[in-house]
């Protein structure tokens, strides 16, 4: 179904409409963990990560079969601002290699069986230098958000949202700290890798522009400090919930799109667990404002959905697990 939204306010209206699990198959997952052949409890969070997405899929022995990844890119007028190791055009680079199938995220998607789709978001037209004006108007970031949200396959059964946009920690950074407080130091990184005097210029970037755009309004901040490849996968995680797909969060600049829906509705991202940590120092702190525990810690900090798209393979092991084992009955086995 496409967007049914064309304002901020109708999103928001969207955001609280957003459906919940489903009890009853949530009750019969419950019940056929509690029946499998293994002591309670000794496959850990896998069993609640299976009971979890059976209520999504409204199915007490679901299975993952058509997992979907997208990855959005978009580039940012903050880039004038010197807060990138590298130049912009590495944004559309890297398209033109995610399409001919040479990045990363190709190889893991195809690993773990995920289509993968790539979505360039107005290239050549960068968002507003946010130290100056607000990264894009309503109708951009409404554009953005229509675009992550139809680009979700109704079809499939778990959604990873990666990004490719040069300059997008610093825009990660200023909505984290604009949503969350603290000093501009306390959520910016070194993103692709810049020095200690690029580090010294990106948080005194998102100070301004935190101090410039701040809002009580999460879809406010969202327009005046993100992109629109970080509007793209709020739309996309919205759509998911809409639709009752699971999500796999990726890292820090994904993380911060999803805190979006998070303060503006409380529960948006029920229907989502944390691929990962990322070595992007801040990502901790973003997962615990948002209470969210990652399912592995690798050292990544490359972006395009990689570590959530890893972590395809322990929620289909968990799924696996738990809709394939045989019950203490259905093997003979004693439970006592």
């Amino acid at each position: 179904m496409s967007a049914p939204f064309t304002t901020l306010a109708e999103f928001r209206t969207t955001l609280a409409q957003a459906p919940e699990p489903d009890a009853t198959a949530l009750t019969g997952a419950q019940d056929r963990n509690g029946q499998l052949t293994k002591p309670p409890g000794a496959l850990g969070r896998l069993e609640d990560l299976a009971i979890w997405y059976a209520g999504w899929r409204g199915n007490p022995r679901p299975a993952i079969n058509a997992p979907q990844v997208i990855v959005f890119a978009g580039n940012h007028g903050v880039c004038a601002q010197g807060i990138s190791a590298f130049p912009a055009e590495v944004t559309a680079q890297m398209v033109a290699n995610f399409e001919h199938g040479g990045a990363a995220i190709n190889q893991l998607s195809q690993a773990f069986g995920a289509k993968m789709d790539v979505h360039a978001l107005s290239l050549d037209k960068p968002t507003a230098d946010f130290t100056q004006a607000p990264a894009m108007s309503e109708a951009e970031v409404i554009a953005a958000l229509q675009t992550g949200w139809d680009a979700v396959d109704p079809e499939a059964d778990l959604l990873v949202t990666g990004e490719m946009g040069i300059g997008n920690t610093t825009s990660a950074a200023a909505i984290a700290n604009a949503l969350y407080g603290g000093q501009a130091s306390d959520w910016t990184g070194r993103g692709t890798g810049v020095d200690d005097a690029g580090l010294s210029r990106k948080t005194e970037v998102v100070a301004k522009a935190v101090a410039l755009h701040g809002s009580d309004d999460p879809l406010e901040v969202l327009r005046c400090l993100g992109g629109r490849e970080l509007a793209a996968m709020a739309g996309a995680i919205a759509a998911a919930r809409a639709h009752r797909i699971p999500v796999i969060l990726d890292g820090f600049i994904c993380s911060a799109a999803a805190a979006v829906l998070a303060v503006a509705q409380n529960g948006a991202l029920d229907h989502t667990v944390a691929g990962h940590l990322s070595a992007e120092g801040a990502h901790q702190k973003l997962l615990d404002a948002m209470g969210k525990t990652p399912l592995l810690d690798l050292g990544l900090r490359l972006g395009e959905g990689s570590g959530a798209a890893l972590a395809i393979a322990v929620l289909k092991g968990a799924v696996a697990c738990h809709s394939g084992m045989a019950t203490f009955a259905e093997a003979g086995v004693s439970d006592a």
